[in-house]
């Protein structure tokens, strides 16, 4: 009797401990709770850096962000996972994180990446450079301190039409800001700002090795293709050694397929 007593109080004790082990593994981002699978967003804090990027073009300066994650159905953060961090264009007033969901998201979570995007908590009055870049460093801030080690994380930077701009000008921050940038996907891109991010930020030489990869859409009426592979000549002019080209049938759009495979080609080289 006294034995089956000790095996009912031992059980007892296993189950408290299984209980209380999975309590603590719940998972959240920026103090939002967090299911694998699943979209979120969070009020994050602004640095004081990042508050000082947020003021240019004279913007009043929110006191948090708003940053958007995407997870895959079997993240857990005690792995390294690729993440695609997303940029939009300002025109028609589109957020990263409206880009994030329309474009990116399901080819992204197939491919078995992580996806973030920072935005303002309201539209910025003058949506500069300096927004884009205080918002997406707030949010990259906040997924490292929600997951300790996912500052080594890859990460890649995404850009269609007017975001490859940003792209070009965030990528070269991030690098500088101790980020682990493994490639830029830039697709609809009609002008070089990764030349210009790259001299005026000025994060190394070794920043030229980043991989890019530029999707053409060959019926392109925004970006041309002259367009586009003058965009091409110029980043190779100014140094930067790793650069494919992928072509597909259609217009100004993100390519679902281009997206894939040049997803598989960073994680090929970065993993």
């Amino acid at each position: 009797m006294l034995f089956r007593i000790a095996e009912v109080i031992i059980a007892l004790i296993l189950l408290g401990a299984d209980a209380a082990k999975a309590s603590g593994a719940a998972l959240s981002f920026g103090g939002v709770p967090l299911a694998p699978g699943s979209t979120v967003q969070a009020h994050v804090p602004l640095s004081a850096q990042e508050k000082s990027f947020a003021a240019h073009g004279d913007n009043p300066v929110p006191q948090s962000a708003l940053a958007a994650l995407a997870t895959p159905a079997n993240f857990d953060p005690a792995k390294t996972w690729p993440v695609l961090v997303v940029l939009s264009t300002s025109d028609f007033k589109r957020q990263n994180r409206d880009d994030l969901a329309a474009f990116y998201r399901r080819t992204a979570l197939a491919e078995g990446w992580v996806l973030l995007a920072g935005d303002g908590p309201q539209p910025a009055r003058n949506d500069t450079a300096g927004w884009r870049a205080a918002m997406t460093l707030a949010a990259v801030d906040a997924l490292h301190r929600s997951f300790p080690g996912s500052n080594k994380w890859p990460m890649v930077c995404a850009g269609f039409s007017g975001g490859a701009r940003r792209a070009g000008f965030i990528a070269p921050l991030l690098a500088k800001n101790g980020c682990r940038i493994a490639g830029i996907y830039l697709t609809g891109v009609n002008e070089d700002y990764l030349s210009e991010g790259y001299k005026r930020v000025q994060p190394g030489a070794d920043f030229l090795r980043t991989p890019i990869f530029v999707a053409i859409g060959r019926d392109d009426p925004v970006a041309t293709q002259a367009q586009q592979y003058a965009v091409i000549s110029s980043i190779k002019q100014t140094g930067f050694t790793q650069i494919r080209i992928g072509s597909f049938r259609g217009g100004h759009e993100v390519n679902d397929a281009q997206t894939a495979t040049a997803l598989r080609w960073f994680h090929s080289l970065n993993l």
